[in-house]
């Protein structure tokens, strides 16, 4: 299109752009600006191919903007923004006008653009916060115009010109005069100017001449400014054209200022004429003056007694330091070498002007203190460029005592003289550095200052202020500053943060302080700035205050931070700042949060940049980089200096020491690093802006994590360690960083990519934890709020906060943090759903981190829970864990699965049903189960009966539809999980409590999803642990086989008819998965009773199955005989027919020996399709393999005996390789368990002498010496313990118990006594009596131990036996 219809493609860009500006877009968010923006840069390069399309097209959209009709604060501020959009494009545009632009263009431009952008600078409002920018970005759409269109401007401003000699003077319009000041000169469009002022100047009005020379002077200082070379040149080769010009004009004027208020007038554009006539310059210096400029010298005369205060008017002596700031400014711009009498004129003057400007006891003040200002910044920077080592002004301004005027006008020079450096012989502020004391200390106490007049306390230092400590004391006691003054205090803020951002080395500069003083100042100017970004009152103090920030992170500024020891330094005062900034952010005290994040990440950027710099220094500093070992597990790589140096809390207090420094922390946290701190904290932070609900935020907070990788990369390269020593999730932080970068098709695409990588996360960190804690308080909070809208707006009939009010304070951050919330805000909502999703996927690694949690066991599913006894599945138990914050968050969870609130109720419920059906870790997987468990459980009374509710029957259906989403997921790690918890119970007790709902469409709808649970759970049966499984499945084949045909014949809605069709193959879907391989199981019987039970039982379920299979049949005879079969009801016949038939075969499969005769007969069956059914159940069986050899009733029992005969497998050369194999993997937990049963079962088998041989050879194997054989937490200890115990019990009592009694109730030994120990001796008692007792009682255990050796357990000889013959073994194994 754009090939072929050029003008249509254009038309189309800039109707996109027209639509998406803010005054017609609906609503402006990040993507809206990133759009607009893409279009304004797409038609800025449109526009240097297609210049007038372009330009008309953009014309047109601001003819209809300014047309617009608005209403509202709100529509006003987007009309705003959208005509600085409009003027910012246009200007650009305009710039790179292409230089062959046809005549034609010119017009359009005349014609069009001109009248509007002259509107936005005539109509000019004073007071009017939008006026002053719309302004001036109209003077620079009017200074890009008149580049090269000149003729065009300068015509209507010589139309204006020629009208105004004619007109009068009550209707003398001189606005398009004021054109001047905003066009651009060079020197031959300067000279048109001049020549034709001074052809209509005698004829034009007054009001008009006075607008003319206002506006001439500031046409001159445009050319000058943008085209200086032309004016230097000016002095190097006079130009007499330009100089009888302004030698006319300068004549023409001087007679026009007949009375004081005309010279006041006039004598700035007469010092400007003048300066253009260099050669008049000269010649009025000289002794001897021509008549001709003798008005020249009288007017310079003038100037000077007007400056020294002799001309008797004020309004002179104004007028006249206007004119010399003038004569100093121009004159910078021209070099001494070219013209020396102008540098004498000036040394003449600057000495009055100075006592004139900067004089503290009568400051210079005018009407118009703007003005003022403006006049001594000129004056200031001039006076530096011509003698920048007359630095005395520069004191008078740096005094405490002087006006605060003085300060900022000084700041803003020193800004202008950084930022403002044309000229070669410019000299560089290099020569203010020697102020840098002082500069620092007025940004001190500016900062406090304005902050104590915003009515917010100051933050907590990093560091006193080293130069300034008594002046900041006095202001202590001071009363809070007044608004006007806190308004003055912020602008000078404002221009100090600047001047920081400018030149950070002069504020940095330290000439002549040692190290640790030099740190300090570093650290209170850094900690100055750090205060100053959570400022919401000054959210434009707050963005350059970053900036700056961002200046002094770069490398050749943190060498300036602390030259003896840059690295130690960098690492304490960016982690400090680090650490406060992520602490603002995760307390959400940040306005623009997400902008602060972005910032953050330069931050990280030039953070690594420098260590990638630093890498290679000095072992002794690279110490610092181990400081963020967050694993827990080693030790930290740094001297003693550097840790005593480092142990700092945030907040802590550098205090000036005889050449070392000192920490005394001021927080909770001391002891611990503030680098690992800082670590923590900005891990935390980015973590919790996982959860945001703006896209934006998410993006960048994973982009962020790339740095981290990054920083971990260099410091791990120093000292060649593993990176996952310092980031132990560092895969992971690697993945979020790839996905910043790609696009995201949405929110909720994106938080789910979010939470799948979260779940991903192995190793706890304080990091990972504290975030995790903290979004769950936030995530309680909002809950709390959400649950009670809207009682938390109306209190009493009176709101409690306004909406806008929480508005502002969501927009603060992305965290609903205010007193209340108000749901019609859907970013409330859907941050309170990203929250409980963060908290499900993160929630398993932070379980980890819980070093409390005990192990128990669940209880087997089957009987009463009084009956219950303890299995040998192992998980967490509640009651270990009922106080953690894991725990309670799955407790609020099974309680918002059933919210009822009226408004959002619906939401919360289908968002907890998905999150936790489809992202809970699956490490919270066993929790979950026991805890669904124990809540369904208190839903039937002591008796067993149902306690029927509609609140119950909601939580079990979203029971159902959470467990079918859990099982059908295959999450990442979810088989490790599933199998550390018993279902079995819940299951069963979701089958009795959905039996009794009746067949209502809801209940049939239950139904049919609690089968499709089943269905799934045997399909991921082996990733489930069963303690009873036959018995288990059994029971559940018995209650869904109920549900068959219970409703569908009754039935006569055809929806009703439907469902319980659906329901039919819901059921059977999910009895052929449990049929698999299940040998049926009576509840009672014995014996021959039991074959009976079986048989009976069979039959019951092949029964049931034949009349489904008969009823399939005669629904579909009925349907083909009406005429009316319907397509879907043939297809579902079918399907339910099939299951049917898998059924059967399975059902068969698994119990030949007591099915085959009951349905061999179907084979002779006089129905033909009884018997096809039957030839087609055969052969299914068979081809299933059928195993007739297994006898139903021992099936349990042959599996046990093989599961036995597997684990006390032994090997050619004794070796036992399933006993060996479970030692290794089993956790040391669970060895006590296993312990047991190992012995248990080797001994049953005779066996327990080589599980003693090779469990304690393996122990002498790993054993460092012989004096840890058997001493330590192991396997072979604890087999041996139990041994001992189990079978030395018995032995022992019977062996002791007589020995003791004899002593503790015979006649004989009651008065005997046995203390040896002379200190403890009766004064009745003799020592040699009592040695002699105790030996005969010794003696007579001792014979009694000897002589029971036959009596000794066989299975403690066999312990006794291995060890012994393992001594001469392990004894030269460590002679080796």
């Amino acid at each position: 299109m754009a090939a072929h219809k050029p003008v249509e493609w254009v038309q189309a860009v800039v109707n996109r752009f027209d639509e998406q500006l803010p005054i017609k877009a609906s609503q402006q968010n990040t993507h809206t600006k990133v759009s607009t923006e893409h279009n304004k840069e797409c038609l800025i390069n449109i526009s240097k191919y297609k210049f007038s399309l372009v330009i008309s097209g953009l014309t047109n959209i601001l003819k209809n903007v300014n047309n617009m009709r608005i209403f509202g604060e709100t529509a006003e501020k987007n009309l705003y923004l959208s005509q600085l959009i409009i003027l910012d494009t246009l200007e650009k545009c305009l710039a790179g006008q292409p230089k062959d632009t046809m005549r034609l263009d010119e017009t359009m431009l005349v014609k069009q653009l001109l009248p509007e952008i002259c509107h936005f600078i005539h109509t000019y409002r004073e007071g009017n916060q939008h006026a002053a920018e719309l302004r001036n970005s109209a003077s620079g759409v009017l200074f890009s115009l008149s580049c090269n269109n000149f003729n065009a401007v300068f015509s209507r401003i010589s139309t204006r010109l020629q009208e105004l000699t004619v007109c009068s003077e009550d209707n003398a319009d001189v606005h398009d005069i004021e054109l001047l000041q905003y066009i651009s000169v060079d020197c031959s469009k300067l000279k048109r100017l001049l020549q034709e002022t001074v052809f209509k100047f005698k004829a034009l009005k007054k009001v008009a001449q006075l607008a003319v020379i206002n506006s001439l002077e500031k046409a001159f200082w445009n050319w000058v400014e943008n085209y200086p070379d032309e004016f230097t040149k000016l002095y190097q080769t006079p130009q007499t054209d330009m100089a009888d010009c302004a030698e006319k004009l300068f004549d023409l004027v001087d007679g026009f200022a007949e009375s004081t208020k005309r010279k006041a007038a006039v004598w700035p554009l007469q010092i400007i004429l003048l300066v253009l006539c260099p050669e008049i310059i000269q010649d009025i210096a000289k002794d001897v003056v021509e008549e001709t400029k003798m008005n020249k010298k009288l007017f310079l005369d003038n100037l000077r007694k007007a400056l020294a205060g002799h001309s008797g008017s004020r309004q002179l002596t104004e007028s006249a330091a206007i004119a010399c700031v003038k004569l100093c400014k121009a004159s910078t711009y021209i070099n001494w070498e070219d013209n020396s009498v102008i540098f004498l004129l000036v040394q003449s003057m600057v000495v009055d002007l100075k006592n004139l400007l900067f004089n503290p006891s009568k400051p210079f003040s005018r009407s118009n203190q703007n003005a003022d200002v403006d006049l001594m910044i000129d004056c200031l920077v001039s006076c530096f460029r011509i003698n920048p080592h007359n630095n005395q002004h520069f004191k008078i301004c740096l005094a405490q005592s002087s006006p605060s005027t003085f300060h900022y006008v000084l700041v803003n020079s020193l800004h202008r003289i950084i930022t403002n450096s044309a000229l070669d012989w410019w000299p560089r502020i290099d020569a203010v550095y020697c102020h840098s004391v002082e500069l620092r200390s007025m940004f001190s106490e500016t900062l406090h200052k304005a902050i104590q007049g915003c009515g917010a306390h100051p933050a907590i230092r990093m560091t006193p202020s080293l130069t300034f400590k008594e002046k900041m004391t006095s202001l202590k006691f001071k009363e809070k500053p007044t608004d006007l003054e806190t308004k003055s205090y912020k602008f000078l803020l404002l221009s100090l943060v600047k001047l920081i951002h400018a030149d950070p080395k002069l504020l940095l500069c330290n000439p002549r302080k040692q190290g640790p003083e030099t740190q300090g100042s570093t650290a209170e100017l850094i900690t100055g700035l750090v205060q100053l970004v959570p400022q919401s009152s000054m959210p434009d103090i707050a963005q350059e205050a970053m900036e700056a920030l961002l200046v002094l992170h770069q490398l050749d500024s943190i060498d300036l931070w602390n030259p003896d020891a840059p690295i130690e330094t960098f690492w304490e005062i960016s982690s400090q700042m680090l650490f406060y900034i992520c602490k603002k952010l995760t307390s959400h005290q940040m306005l623009s949060s997400t902008e602060i994040l972005k910032w953050l990440r330069e931050i990280l950027i030039c953070r690594n940049k420098f260590l990638l710099k630093n890498k290679q220094s000095d072992r002794t500093s690279c110490h610092f980089l181990f400081l963020y070992d967050v694993s827990g597990g080693g030790t930290s790589q740094m001297s003693l200096d550097h840790e005593e140096m480092m142990r700092c809390a945030p907040g802590a207090t550098l205090r000036k020491g005889k050449g070392n420094s000192s920490m005394e922390s001021t927080a909770g946290c001391s002891g611990t690093p503030i680098c690992r701190q800082a670590q923590t904290k900005l891990e935390v932070a980015l973590y919790m802006f996982l959860w945001s609900p703006d896209i934006e935020a998410v993006l960048v907070a994973m982009s962020c994590f790339r740095h981290l990788c990054e920083e971990a990369d260099i410091r791990c390269g120093v000292d060649e360690v593993s990176v996952h020593n310092f980031l132990p999730n560092y895969n992971t932080f690697m993945e979020f960083a790839s996905v910043s970068n790609m696009m995201s098709t949405g929110r909720a695409a994106l938080q789910k990519r979010v939470m799948a990588l979260l779940r991903r996360i192995e190793h706890p960190t304080a990091g990972n934890t504290e975030a995790w804690e903290d979004t769950h308080a936030k995530w309680e909070q909002a809950t709390k709020l959400i649950l009670n809208y809207p009682k938390t707006k109306m209190e009493d009939g009176q709101v409690t906060e306004s909406l806008h009010k929480t508005i502002v304070k969501r927009r603060m951050s992305h965290v609903s943090g205010g007193g209340s919330i108000d749901l019609s805000d859907t970013d409330s909502l859907q941050e309170w759903i990203n929250m409980t999703g963060f908290l499900c996927a993160l929630g398993g690694v932070c379980l980890q981190h819980r070093s409390n949690a005990g192990l128990a066991t669940y209880s087997p599913p089957m009987g009463p829970v009084n009956e219950r006894k303890g299995s040998m599945i192992s998980m967490v138990s509640t009651e270990g864990n009922a106080e953690t914050p894991v725990s309670k968050f799955i407790d609020r969870l099974l309680t918002l699965m059933v919210c009822n609130h009226e408004k959002v109720g619906l939401q919360i419920r289908t968002n907890i049903k998905d999150l936790v059906g489809l992202e809970l870790s699956p490490a919270l997987y066993p929790m979950l189960f026991n805890k669904l468990k124990n809540t369904i459980s208190k839903f039937f009374d002591s008796q067993g009966q149902v306690l029927l509710t509609e609140t119950n029957t909601q939580f079990v259906e979203q029971t159902i539809a959470i467990m079918k989403n859990l099982l059908d997921n295959h999450t990442e790690g979810s088989s490790e999980h599933l199998g550390q918890a018993s279902i079995e119970t819940m299951m069963l007790n979701l089958v009795r409590y959905v039996r009794v709902l009746g067949n209502l469409v809801h209940a049939i709808q239950i139904k049919t999803k609690l089968c499709q649970l089943v269905e799934v759970m045997m399909e991921r049966r082996d990733d489930l642990s069963f303690c009873q499984e036959m018995k288990f499945r059994n029971k559940m084949v018995e209650y869904l086989t109920d549900w068959v045909m219970g409703t569908s014949n009754q039935a006569t809605d055809e929806d009703v008819k439907c469902l319980t069709r659906d329901l039919d193959q819901a059921s059977m879907e999910a009895v052929v998965s449990l049929l698999a391989g299940l040998p049926l199981q009576p509840e009672e019987g014995d014996g021959v009773e039991l074959m009976e039970a079986k048989s009976q039982l069979f039959l019951k379920y092949f029964t049931l199955f034949m009349n489904l299979l008969n009823d399939c049949s005669e629904v579909e005879d009925e349907s083909a005989q009406t005429g009316g079969r319907k397509r879907g009801m043939s297809r579902r016949l079918a399907s339910l027919r099939h299951c049917t038939v898998l059924a059967m075969s399975n059902l068969l499969n698994a119990n030949v020996d007591s099915g085959l005769m009951h349905s061999i007969g179907l084979g002779y069956h006089k129905d033909l399709q009884t018997r096809a059914t039957f030839m087609e159940v055969l052969t299914k069986i068979l081809q299933q393999g059928t195993e007739f050899d297994t006898l139903a009733e021992t099936v349990l029992a042959d599996r046990f005996e093989r599961l036995v005969e597997l684990v006390t497998m032994m090997g050619d050369q004794g070796e036992l390789p399933i006993a060996m194999a479970l030692a290794n993997v089993v956790p040391c937990s669970q060895w006590d368990e296993l312990a047991r049963v190992l012995v248990t079962l080797f001994d049953s088998r005779h066996l327990l002498y080589q599980l003693l041989w090779n469990m304690f050879s393996k122990e002498v194997e790993l054993a460092d010496s012989m004096q840890t054989l058997f001493r330590g937490n192991s396997l072979a200890s604890k087999i041996m313990t139990f041994c001992f115990k189990v079978y030395g019990a018995t032995y022992l009592q019977k062996l002791l118990e007589p020995l003791l009694r004899t002593v503790i109730t015979s006649s004989e030994w009651q008065h005997v006594s046995f203390e040896v120990d002379p200190t403890r001796l009766e004064p009745t008692e003799s020592l040699e009596e009592n040695q002699r007792s105790l030996l005969q009682m010794t003696e007579k255990f001792f014979h009694a131990i000897i002589n029971s050796s036959s009596e000794f357990p066989p299975q403690l000889r066999s312990v006794c036996h291995c060890l012994y013959q393992l001594q001469e073994f392990s004894s030269s194994s460590f002679l080796l």
